[in-house]
């Protein structure tokens, strides 16, 4: 039952908050909580059990960490001296941080074994194979938003161990912050405090409030349904008859791929925010107008923020602050100077993230590669940058002229759609294969002769329009105009109209429109 279909929009939704209603305020998070177990039980069965047992580790985990912290603040009352304050504090801290390693490792081990273990053991094998050792295949089913929730978990744990607020005493809202039913698939990657007191608090429900989520929802099934799902059968045909094309194909394939993974995945994130906001839950953004950025830094700062928030607050920065990174920044500045003391430091911190940006997408060479062609292209920007400033001071240019903003825009959408391109190629070597396909046999006019045979005009013509209308609203919201507020405040017969117009052009277009086929959501497989 995923979040776009009918039997969740017209029927599972709605009960819930029927239900969620009439049922005693004291008793709501456990409506959310039963059905949340019950779409994740629709599409994972057994596998429940897992998501159930990752809650209460987590919660364990937590609570060790603050009952040590307790009795931390007891010991530390009966001592006298200063030295043995900081004996004692020492000595919990090192106990504490055992209790996090042991909490990372264990939830970090499952999700290795059910997402790499058969890629791993598939390359030592063909290392060993000429030894004649090899390790086992393993038939793993795959647990549906695992990398979401586990990140989510591990977040806890470090905020928990650092202080930053207090470990959970109620295992209850552990369990239904993890597994609250629209983020389980497709996220976003929340923090503890941003939606956990919001689920448990049980409020009323709110006209307002199912207001705002029914435009967010019907406004997320438009990007989804009428522009990515009938941009999915080109982009698949082409991708998986690579060989075939080259030249203005694969451009057309790489951009294409690009607008259909993020209205799709901006999309799905409309719904679920939508669908949290019925119930008064404030769910993170996970997307701020990326296509506006005017480089590859900028891009990842506005694309899947909550993953990018994640991996700056739990990696980037405990790297950064390290003792060996802060040392040897120390000691490069002295032997190298300021500059390349910089640029050694952003290369030691920025590794790690990337690296693990590329491998939590997937088990594949490919998405390693994808971490390191990012983590490539953000380190240059650090390098180029005092270049770029006295490029940009020699030749009197602005940062805020509109041509200059213009050319940075195109720059990072050629990176953008590079990395799409190796993102979504069938293996690493497929997508070299595709990119240096790009540069040859290059006719731009065998485009308007040629389309697969599912690709009608009346397909191009809804992609088309449907980018227009995502554009001209994304133009909006990136020049501080409140698309939103302004039909949520507008007169009632105004905001409707609204409403049905979208409505209508998802049920002619989309649901019921000529040749659509439903796809599934890119992001729930990873």
């Amino acid at each position: 039952m995923a979040i776009y279909t009918n039997l969740y929009l017209l029927v599972f939704l709605p009960a819930v908050l029927i239900i969620y209603e009439i049922v005693p305020k004291r008793f709501r998070w456990c409506v959310l909580l039963a059905a949340s177990y019950a779409l994740y039980i629709s599409f994972s069965k057994a596998l429940v059990f897992l998501l159930i047992g990752t809650s209460v580790f987590t919660y364990l985990i937590g609570r060790r960490m603050g009952t040590l912290a307790d009795e931390c603040q007891a010991e530390l009352a009966t001592c006298t001296d200063r030295k043995q304050k900081s004996e004692v504090k020492k000595g919990f801290q090192v106990r504490r941080r055992h209790v996090l390693l042991l909490g990372v490792l264990v939830l970090l081990g499952i999700l290795f074994y059910v997402n790499y273990y058969n890629f791993v053991a598939e390359n030592i094998n063909f290392l060993l194979g000429p030894l004649g050792h090899k390790l086992p295949m393993a038939k793993v089913l795959f647990p549906m938003g695992i990398s979401f929730y586990t990140l989510e978990a591990i977040g806890y744990m470090a905020d928990v161990y650092w202080e930053r607020y207090p470990a959970e005493k109620h295992v209850g809202k552990m369990c239904l912050f993890l597994s609250f039913f629209p983020q389980i698939m497709e996220g976003p990657i929340a923090r503890y405090p941003d939606t956990s007191d919001a689920l448990m608090a049980g409020e009323p429900l709110k006209a307002d409030n199912l207001s705002e989520g029914f435009l967010r929802i019907i406004w997320g099934l438009f990007k989804k349904m009428i522009v990515s799902d009938r941009l999915s059968y080109l982009i698949t045909y082409i991708f998986g008859n690579y060989k075939d094309y080259h030249g203005s194909f694969i451009i057309l394939a790489a951009v294409g791929y690009t607008i259909q993974l993020y209205l799709e995945f901006s999309g799905s994130i409309d719904i679920v925010i939508g669908s949290g906001k019925m119930f008064g839950v404030t769910i993170p953004e996970n997307f701020n107008q990326p296509f506006a950025s005017q480089s590859a830094a900028e891009f990842w700062r506005r694309w899947h923020m909550s993953l990018g928030n994640w991996f700056k607050n739990y990696v980037f920065y405990p790297v950064t602050v390290s003792s060996r990174v802060k040392n040897w920044n120390k000691k490069a500045r002295k032997k190298y100077g300021k500059y390349w003391a910089m640029v050694g430091t952003s290369a030691m911190s920025l590794f790690p993230v990337w690296v693990a940006t590329g491998v939590w997408h997937g088990a594949g060479w490919k998405y390693l590669f994808y971490g390191m062609y990012y983590y490539v292209i953000l380190l240059l920007g650090v390098a180029l940058e005092p270049l770029k400033q006295k490029r940009n001071e020699y030749l009197g240019i602005s940062p805020d002229m509109w041509w200059f903003k213009a050319l940075r825009i195109f720059k990072t959408w050629i990176i953008i759609f590079v990395g799409e391109l190796f993102f979504n190629a069938k293996d690493l070597s497929a997508g070299f294969y595709m990119f240096f396909s790009m540069f040859r046999d290059f006719h731009i006019s065998s485009l308007w002769i040629y389309f697969p045979d599912a690709i009608t005009t009346g397909d191009v013509v809804a992609i088309v329009a449907g980018c227009i209308v995502v554009w001209c609203v994304g133009f909006a919201k990136e020049h501080g105009v409140d698309v939103k507020g302004k039909i949520l405040h507008a007169a009632t017969p105004a905001r409707w109209c609204v409403f049905y117009a979208i409505i209508f052009l998802i049920l002619i277009f989309g649901a019921y429109g000529t040749g659509y086929q439903p796809v599934d959501l890119i992001y729930a497989g990873f």
